[in-house]
């Protein structure tokens, strides 16, 4: 008992005593009795005592358990409500200087003929005319300054003019090589913002959920449509939704479920939904992550929709991490909210693509990938949006007409044709030497791509130009094309990381890495060399980091990441090949900070 306590009980005893115990006749006895009441109380207040403090203990008690029963609910209630569904949060702001040397393109004199109204009778007196003289003389005569200056003001233009005519003339001018011409670009600094949010649920034992929400914006734009310069990334559509710059709105990147199973010593999971087919193999070093997707980067990084069937092998082989997946998408649904949809004789089929994903070995520090894929039915564009700078028009009798797109109008984009069948493959090796040498990552993954094409494009526009699948002027050639990818990342001091990359690409190489994280264009479809170095920062290991990193874009051919037009070599191009901005150099200097929880 506390020393208050007892002094109140003490004193409150002598007051009790003071006024309600009686005198007796002698003073001796009345102390003596005094006395034994004092001893009395005192051993009443020594119960007492021992009574309040184990109250006192019993309280506490009380209040501990008290307390433990309510950490373990909120325990449960926070398990419970994970066990539904987890979120976690990635969210990234990123600076680039990007600078484009030797951009290529049309005389603005060219590009002005499209929309000049045709003349057939000026047309077919030049005809007459240079029927009349001499091959050579023609020959020395039709220079790119007599076209310019004479003949197309003569004859007045494009606009009106049968198929043909504009072929034939543009026969002529790839006969003498119009030049380009050639410009520099440079955004000196474009800021943009990631938001991705991370969903997961475990249902049972058996049943899984996962899936991301995504946005991505420019500082200071949300239209998500861009301006047509020739890219594929220029196009909003199913592929690149979340993966490019779109704006504030989020999108669905991916959402999928896993059924597992155990059939003997083989685990089989299923898997249907929209597919984590992004940033896979060989992204994780760049990304500071893990694994993104299941597609080894370097062949795929496209968004779909589909589903894949993995067995796990290792327990009956005997070879870590051994398994096998069989994978299917669909990239272009022909019979949904195109202008043929209802029509029973269109004659355009869905885009599908299907392969697998073969795990020879994988311990956590070594893994080799094999991965196929083959696409049937490719189709000349996608279902998308974009603001076309003109729109060309195949008219009814024959002729074409084209309209400049003066106002802005957003054009609703898709395929008119399927042009062939391709196949790619890869082959990707990863491993870390911390072991034997250092904290060092390696990887390289060799490609091939395959293209058969079958059909020039009923686009007006390219089926004018005869293009087909890597192919032009209407000649339909099987081609094969080649890549290589490989990185190195390092320790250095204070946790960081120094990552080198390589890739080059052949002049018919082809893949499917549209939605590749970029404002210049795919570095794994570039047909050229693409040289990558990035210093990676913790700030909070696991939370924060910072990453400083550059890039240089060699182009060696046209068209890199479209399937329409055969490649020509950079410097042998002519004007012809330029109609939409060719890259040949681009420097990019980024800066970024990511932030995870």
């Amino acid at each position: 008992m506390s020393e208050p306590k007892k002094l109140i009980l003490t004193m409150g005893l002598i007051f009790v005593l003071t006024f309600f115990i009686p005198l007796s006749a002698s003073a001796k006895e009345e102390i003596d009795s005094l006395k034994d009441q004092i001893k009395l109380m005192n051993q009443m207040i020594e119960s007492m005592q021992g009574k309040i403090e184990k109250l006192e203990s019993e309280n506490i008690n009380e209040q501990e358990e008290i307390a433990y029963i309510d950490e373990r609910l909120s325990k449960s209630e926070l398990h419970t409500a994970t066990d539904k569904l987890s979120f976690g949060v990635e969210f990234r702001t990123q600076a680039e200087s990007i600078h484009y040397n030797d951009l290529s393109r049309a005389p603005d004199w060219l590009m002005n003929g499209f929309f000049g109204d045709f003349r057939p009778s000026a047309y077919d007196t030049l005809m007459n005319m240079m029927d009349a003289m001499p091959s050579d003389a023609v020959a020395r005569m039709m220079t790119p300054q007599m076209i310019e200056s004479l003949v197309l003001p003569m004859v007045g233009g494009f606009n009106g003019a049968p198929k043909e005519v504009i072929q034939d003339m543009m026969k002529m001018m790839g006969g003498i090589k119009v030049p380009v011409h050639k410009y520099d670009a440079d955004n000196d600094v474009i800021y943009t913002n990631r938001l991705r949010l991370e969903m997961k649920a475990k249902v049972n034992d058996n049943l899984s959920f996962a899936g991301r929400l995504a946005m991505y914006k420019v500082f200071g734009d949300s239209s998500g449509i861009k301006f047509n310069t020739g890219s594929m990334g220029d196009v909003n559509l199913d592929g690149n939704s979340s993966s490019l710059p779109h704006g504030d709105s989020i999108h669905v990147e991916r959402a999928y479920f896993n059924l597992k199973h155990q059939f003997g010593q083989i685990p089989v999971n299923l898997s249907l939904g929209r597919r984590p087919a992004t940033e896979g193999a060989g992204m994780e070093y760049r990304n500071n992550s893990l694994t993104g997707g299941s597609p080894v980067a370097s062949i795929i990084n496209w968004q779909f929709d589909g589903g894949s069937l993995n067995f796990g092998l290792e327990d009956i082989t005997g070879i870590p991490g051994a398994a096998f997946k069989l994978c299917y998408g669909v990239g272009f649904e022909s019979d949904w909210g195109n202008s043929y949809s209802l029509n029973g004789n269109a004659d355009v089929d869905d885009c599908t693509l299907g392969g697998f994903i073969a795990t020879l070995y994988d311990d956590e520090v070594t893994s080799v990938i094999i991965n196929y894929a083959h696409g049937w039915d490719l189709t000349d564009g996608f279902t998308g949006t974009m603001l076309m700078p003109f729109i060309p028009y195949a008219e009814a009798d024959g002729t074409y007409t084209f309209t400049p797109n003066r106002g802005g109008y957003i054009s609703r984009l898709e395929a008119s044709t399927n042009i062939g069948a391709m196949d790619m493959a890869t082959i990707m090796l990863r491993t870390n030497f911390e072991e034997k040498l250092a904290d060092i990552d390696f990887f390289i993954a060799p490609s091939w791509s395959h293209t058969d094409p079958d059909k020039v494009s009923e686009n007006p526009f390219y089926n004018l130009m005869g293009m087909g699948l890597l192919s032009s002027n209407g000649k339909l050639e099987s081609q094969n094309g080649y890549c290589i990818y490989t990185g190195a990342v390092f320790p250095m001091p204070y946790n960081a990381r120094f990552g080198i990359e390589y890739n080059y690409g052949s002049k018919y190489w082809f893949n499917m890495t549209g939605a590749e994280d970029t404002l210049i264009a795919s570095k794994l479809s570039t047909r050229g060399h693409v040289f990558e170095s990035y210093y990676i920062q913790p700030i909070y290991e696991g939370n924060l980091f910072v990453k400083l990193g550059g890039q240089y874009y060699d182009y060696e051919y046209t068209g890199s990441g479209n399937p329409l037009g055969a490649p020509v070599k950079i410097s042998d191009m002519s004007a012809l090949d330029a109609l939409f901005p060719v890259l040949d150099e681009v420097w990019n200097v980024y800066a970024s900070a990511v932030l995870k929880f």
